[in-house]
Protein backbone atom coordinates (compact mmCIF):
# COMPACT_ATOMS: atom_id res chain seq x y z
CA UNK A 1 0.00 0.00 0.00
CA UNK A 2 1.25 3.35 -1.11
CA UNK A 3 0.55 5.92 1.60
CA UNK A 4 1.27 10.08 1.05
CA UNK A 5 3.46 12.04 3.25
CA UNK A 6 4.92 15.47 3.52
CA UNK A 7 7.71 17.19 4.39
CA UNK A 8 8.83 20.53 6.04
CA UNK A 9 10.44 22.31 3.25
CA UNK A 10 6.75 22.97 1.50
CA UNK A 11 6.57 24.74 4.45
CA UNK A 12 9.67 26.86 3.83
CA UNK A 13 11.65 24.82 6.55
CA UNK A 14 14.60 24.74 4.37
CA UNK A 15 17.90 23.33 5.17
CA UNK A 16 19.73 26.60 3.83
CA UNK A 17 20.60 29.64 5.69
CA UNK A 18 18.08 31.58 4.37
CA UNK A 19 16.34 35.33 5.04
CA UNK A 20 12.47 34.89 6.18
CA UNK A 21 11.19 32.79 8.97
CA UNK A 22 9.47 29.80 8.10
CA UNK A 23 6.48 28.43 10.26
CA UNK A 24 7.21 26.62 13.69
CA UNK A 25 6.69 23.05 13.17
CA UNK A 26 3.34 22.68 15.39
CA UNK A 27 1.68 24.86 12.43
CA UNK A 28 3.48 22.72 9.68
CA UNK A 29 2.27 19.10 11.35
CA UNK A 30 -1.14 20.39 12.30
CA UNK A 31 -1.40 21.50 8.39
CA UNK A 32 -0.08 18.51 7.44
CA UNK A 33 -2.96 16.79 9.01
CA UNK A 34 -5.81 19.20 7.89
CA UNK A 35 -4.61 18.46 4.25
CA UNK A 36 -4.41 14.77 4.55
CA UNK A 37 -0.90 13.60 4.61
CA UNK A 38 -0.10 10.80 6.77
CA UNK A 39 3.64 10.97 7.41
CA UNK A 40 6.59 13.58 7.67
CA UNK A 41 10.21 13.98 7.09
CA UNK A 42 12.13 15.53 9.90
CA UNK A 43 13.30 18.81 8.42
CA UNK A 44 16.68 20.24 9.05
CA UNK A 45 18.15 19.12 12.93
CA UNK A 46 16.38 21.60 15.49
CA UNK A 47 12.73 22.40 13.47
CA UNK A 48 11.53 19.32 15.19
CA UNK A 49 12.38 18.30 18.94
CA UNK A 50 15.69 16.87 19.18
CA UNK A 51 14.87 15.06 22.64
CA UNK A 52 13.63 11.05 21.57
CA UNK A 53 11.02 11.24 23.33
CA UNK A 54 9.66 14.65 22.92
CA UNK A 55 9.57 13.97 18.82
CA UNK A 56 8.12 10.58 19.35
CA UNK A 57 4.69 12.36 21.52
CA UNK A 58 4.57 15.40 19.28
CA UNK A 59 3.74 12.74 16.21
CA UNK A 60 2.23 10.26 18.51
CA UNK A 61 -0.29 13.24 18.92
CA UNK A 62 -0.68 14.21 15.25
CA UNK A 63 -0.94 10.45 14.32
CA UNK A 64 1.67 11.01 11.98
CA UNK A 65 4.66 8.53 10.92
CA UNK A 66 8.35 9.48 10.69
CA UNK A 67 9.81 8.62 7.20
CA UNK A 68 13.00 10.04 7.41
CA UNK A 69 15.13 12.95 7.56
CA UNK A 70 17.83 14.83 4.99
CA UNK A 71 21.70 15.21 5.98
CA UNK A 72 23.47 17.43 3.74
CA UNK A 73 27.38 15.96 3.42
CA UNK A 74 29.77 17.81 1.52
CA UNK A 75 31.44 14.57 -0.15
CA UNK A 76 33.39 16.12 -2.35
CA UNK A 77 36.12 17.07 0.06
CA UNK A 78 37.51 13.99 2.06
CA UNK A 79 37.98 16.02 4.89
CA UNK A 80 34.35 16.58 5.63
CA UNK A 81 33.45 12.87 5.36
CA UNK A 82 33.84 12.59 9.21
CA UNK A 83 31.62 15.25 10.01
CA UNK A 84 29.21 13.98 7.61
CA UNK A 85 29.12 11.04 9.52
CA UNK A 86 28.55 12.56 13.02
CA UNK A 87 25.46 13.93 11.75
CA UNK A 88 24.51 11.19 9.65
CA UNK A 89 24.39 9.04 13.28
CA UNK A 90 23.29 11.43 15.23
CA UNK A 91 20.33 12.33 13.30
CA UNK A 92 19.84 8.09 12.50
CA UNK A 93 19.78 7.60 16.78
CA UNK A 94 17.30 10.42 17.03
CA UNK A 95 14.83 8.60 14.56
CA UNK A 96 15.72 4.95 16.33
CA UNK A 97 15.13 5.91 19.75
CA UNK A 98 11.82 7.53 18.60
CA UNK A 99 11.13 4.37 17.71
CA UNK A 100 11.43 4.77 13.68
CA UNK A 101 13.44 2.51 13.01
CA UNK A 102 12.56 2.26 9.21
CA UNK A 103 12.99 5.82 8.58
CA UNK A 104 15.49 6.73 5.93
CA UNK A 105 18.74 8.86 6.08
CA UNK A 106 17.94 11.25 3.11
CA UNK A 107 21.78 11.96 1.88
CA UNK A 108 22.62 14.87 -0.04
CA UNK A 109 25.57 16.99 -1.01
CA UNK A 110 25.82 20.44 0.44
CA UNK A 111 23.62 21.99 -2.00
CA UNK A 112 24.07 25.96 -2.31
CA UNK A 113 27.53 26.09 -0.82
CA UNK A 114 29.35 25.74 -4.38
CA UNK A 115 29.03 29.17 -6.31
CA UNK A 116 29.50 28.05 -9.84
CA UNK A 117 26.76 24.94 -9.24
CA UNK A 118 24.06 27.40 -7.02
CA UNK A 119 24.42 29.69 -10.18
CA UNK A 120 24.31 28.00 -12.84
CA UNK A 121 21.39 24.92 -11.53
CA UNK A 122 19.39 23.63 -14.61
CA UNK A 123 21.71 24.18 -17.04
CA UNK A 124 24.83 22.30 -15.63
CA UNK A 125 27.38 22.33 -17.86
CA UNK A 126 29.74 18.83 -18.48
CA UNK A 127 32.77 21.09 -17.39
CA UNK A 128 31.08 22.33 -14.19
CA UNK A 129 31.71 18.77 -12.89
CA UNK A 130 33.75 16.30 -11.28
CA UNK A 131 37.40 14.77 -12.08
CA UNK A 132 37.34 10.95 -12.08
CA UNK A 133 39.20 11.16 -9.00
CA UNK A 134 36.71 13.55 -7.34
CA UNK A 135 34.07 11.34 -7.79
CA UNK A 136 35.69 8.47 -6.25
CA UNK A 137 35.79 10.69 -3.09
CA UNK A 138 32.46 11.80 -3.68
CA UNK A 139 30.62 8.00 -3.99
CA UNK A 140 33.27 7.03 -0.59
CA UNK A 141 32.04 9.84 1.52
CA UNK A 142 28.50 8.96 0.21
CA UNK A 143 29.38 4.94 1.04
CA UNK A 144 31.03 5.77 4.40
CA UNK A 145 27.58 7.47 5.96
CA UNK A 146 25.21 4.56 4.39
CA UNK A 147 27.60 1.99 6.21
CA UNK A 148 28.10 3.76 9.51
CA UNK A 149 24.36 4.11 9.84
CA UNK A 150 23.31 0.66 8.53
CA UNK A 151 26.26 -0.43 11.12
CA UNK A 152 24.92 1.35 13.98
CA UNK A 153 21.73 1.22 13.59
CA UNK A 154 20.64 -1.05 10.91
CA UNK A 155 18.81 1.70 8.93
CA UNK A 156 19.25 2.49 5.09
CA UNK A 157 20.23 5.24 3.79
CA UNK A 158 19.20 7.20 0.17
CA UNK A 159 20.57 9.39 -1.66
CA UNK A 160 19.26 12.68 -2.91
CA UNK A 161 20.27 13.78 -6.49
CA UNK A 162 19.65 17.82 -5.99
CA UNK A 163 20.13 20.94 -7.72
CA UNK A 164 22.20 23.48 -6.92
CA UNK A 165 25.00 20.32 -5.78
CA UNK A 166 27.32 17.99 -7.49
CA UNK A 167 24.43 15.45 -8.11
CA UNK A 168 21.98 17.16 -10.96
CA UNK A 169 22.27 15.99 -14.00
CA UNK A 170 21.01 12.46 -15.63
CA UNK A 171 24.63 11.57 -16.48
CA UNK A 172 25.44 13.02 -12.75
CA UNK A 173 23.52 10.49 -11.02
CA UNK A 174 24.06 7.74 -13.58
CA UNK A 175 27.35 8.26 -12.67
CA UNK A 176 27.18 8.51 -8.89
CA UNK A 177 24.80 5.12 -8.90
CA UNK A 178 27.83 3.56 -10.81
CA UNK A 179 29.96 3.86 -8.49
CA UNK A 180 28.34 2.84 -5.19
CA UNK A 181 26.91 -0.11 -3.57
CA UNK A 182 23.52 -0.93 -4.81
CA UNK A 183 22.99 -3.02 -1.83
CA UNK A 184 24.18 0.26 0.44
CA UNK A 185 23.19 3.23 -1.09
CA UNK A 186 19.79 3.10 -2.15
CA UNK A 187 17.74 5.94 -4.13
CA UNK A 188 15.41 8.88 -3.30
CA UNK A 189 14.09 9.85 -6.73
CA UNK A 190 12.91 13.34 -6.53
CA UNK A 191 10.69 13.89 -9.99
CA UNK A 192 10.90 17.66 -10.21
CA UNK A 193 14.65 17.91 -9.45
CA UNK A 194 15.60 14.99 -11.76
CA UNK A 195 13.40 17.60 -14.04
CA UNK A 196 14.95 20.78 -13.74
CA UNK A 197 18.58 19.02 -13.77
CA UNK A 198 17.23 18.02 -17.36
CA UNK A 199 16.10 14.40 -17.46
CA UNK A 200 12.67 12.44 -17.75
CA UNK A 201 11.20 11.44 -14.16
CA UNK A 202 9.71 8.42 -15.38
CA UNK A 203 12.66 6.88 -17.65
CA UNK A 204 14.90 7.71 -14.44
CA UNK A 205 12.23 5.71 -12.67
CA UNK A 206 12.37 3.02 -14.59
CA UNK A 207 16.05 2.63 -14.81
CA UNK A 208 16.87 2.74 -11.05
CA UNK A 209 13.43 1.37 -10.01
CA UNK A 210 15.77 -1.43 -7.71
CA UNK A 211 17.19 1.26 -5.96
CA UNK A 212 14.76 4.00 -5.68
CA UNK A 213 13.49 2.82 -1.81
CA UNK A 214 11.87 6.42 -1.34
CA UNK A 215 10.10 8.50 -3.19
CA UNK A 216 9.92 12.42 -3.74
CA UNK A 217 6.68 14.12 -5.55
CA UNK A 218 7.77 17.47 -6.87
CA UNK A 219 6.65 19.38 -10.07
CA UNK A 220 8.41 21.23 -12.41
CA UNK A 221 7.36 24.35 -14.17
CA UNK A 222 9.06 24.48 -17.47
CA UNK A 223 8.30 28.02 -17.93
CA UNK A 224 11.02 29.37 -15.02
CA UNK A 225 13.02 26.84 -16.25
CA UNK A 226 13.25 29.03 -19.56
CA UNK A 227 12.93 31.63 -17.91
CA UNK A 228 16.34 31.01 -15.72
CA UNK A 229 18.18 30.04 -18.41
CA UNK A 230 17.54 33.70 -20.39
CA UNK A 231 18.01 35.51 -16.51
CA UNK A 232 20.95 33.53 -15.39
CA UNK A 233 18.61 32.81 -12.20
CA UNK A 234 20.26 30.98 -9.56
CA UNK A 235 18.83 28.07 -8.26
CA UNK A 236 17.42 30.10 -5.10
CA UNK A 237 15.60 32.94 -7.30
CA UNK A 238 14.36 29.89 -9.53
CA UNK A 239 12.66 28.52 -5.90
CA UNK A 240 11.66 32.02 -5.45
CA UNK A 241 9.92 32.58 -9.06
CA UNK A 242 8.29 28.81 -8.70
CA UNK A 243 10.23 26.40 -10.51
CA UNK A 244 8.81 23.97 -8.41
CA UNK A 245 5.27 24.57 -8.82
CA UNK A 246 2.07 22.56 -8.01
CA UNK A 247 1.55 18.89 -9.00
CA UNK A 248 -0.14 18.82 -11.78
CA UNK A 249 0.72 22.21 -12.90
CA UNK A 250 4.05 21.16 -14.28
CA UNK A 251 5.96 18.86 -17.29
CA UNK A 252 6.23 15.79 -15.02
CA UNK A 253 3.78 13.06 -16.05
CA UNK A 254 2.60 11.74 -12.46
CA UNK A 255 0.23 9.28 -14.19
CA UNK A 256 2.72 7.72 -15.44
CA UNK A 257 5.16 7.35 -12.20
CA UNK A 258 2.20 6.40 -10.09
CA UNK A 259 1.08 4.10 -12.70
CA UNK A 260 4.50 2.03 -12.73
CA UNK A 261 4.61 2.44 -9.03
CA UNK A 262 1.59 0.10 -8.93
CA UNK A 263 2.32 -2.20 -11.68
CA UNK A 264 5.71 -2.82 -9.48
CA UNK A 265 3.91 -3.08 -6.18
CA UNK A 266 5.64 -0.31 -4.88
CA UNK A 267 4.58 -0.56 -1.08
CA UNK A 268 6.73 2.51 -0.02
CA UNK A 269 6.12 6.26 0.63
CA UNK A 270 5.58 8.92 -1.61
CA UNK A 271 6.62 12.20 0.09
CA UNK A 272 5.07 15.41 -1.73
CA UNK A 273 7.42 17.97 -1.41
CA UNK A 274 6.85 21.40 -3.14
CA UNK A 275 10.30 23.67 -2.10
CA UNK A 276 9.13 27.37 -1.00
CA UNK A 277 11.60 29.70 0.84
CA UNK A 278 10.93 31.13 4.28
CA UNK A 279 7.52 33.37 4.16
CA UNK A 280 6.57 32.65 0.23
CA UNK A 281 3.40 31.81 -0.77
CA UNK A 282 0.64 30.09 1.00
CA UNK A 283 1.88 26.46 1.94
CA UNK A 284 -1.51 24.90 3.13
CA UNK A 285 -3.33 25.91 -0.14
CA UNK A 286 -1.08 24.08 -2.02
CA UNK A 287 -0.52 21.38 0.59
CA UNK A 288 -3.93 20.56 0.07
CA UNK A 289 -4.07 21.19 -3.83
CA UNK A 290 -1.44 18.78 -4.01
CA UNK A 291 -2.52 16.19 -2.16
CA UNK A 292 -6.14 16.88 -4.18
CA UNK A 293 -3.93 16.02 -7.04
CA UNK A 294 -2.60 13.04 -5.86
CA UNK A 295 -6.09 11.51 -5.32
CA UNK A 296 -7.02 12.10 -8.66
CA UNK A 297 -4.13 9.87 -9.55
CA UNK A 298 -5.87 6.87 -7.74
CA UNK A 299 -4.04 7.15 -4.31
Amino acid sequence: MIQIANAPCSWGALEFELEGKSLGYQQVLDEMVETGYAGTELGDWGFMPTNPDDLKQVLKRKDLKLLGAFVPVAMVDSEAHEAGVELALKTAGLMNEAGYTDAFIVLADENGSVDERTKNAGRIRPEMGLTDEQWEVYAEGAEKVARAVKEKYGMRTVFHHHCGGYVETPLELAKLMSLTDSSLLGLCLDMGHYAFGGGDPVEALEKYYDRVWHVHFKDYDPKVGRAAVENSYDYFKSVEQGVFCELGKGSVDFQSVVDMLNEKAYHGWIVVEQDVLPGMGSPKKCALNNREFIKSLGL
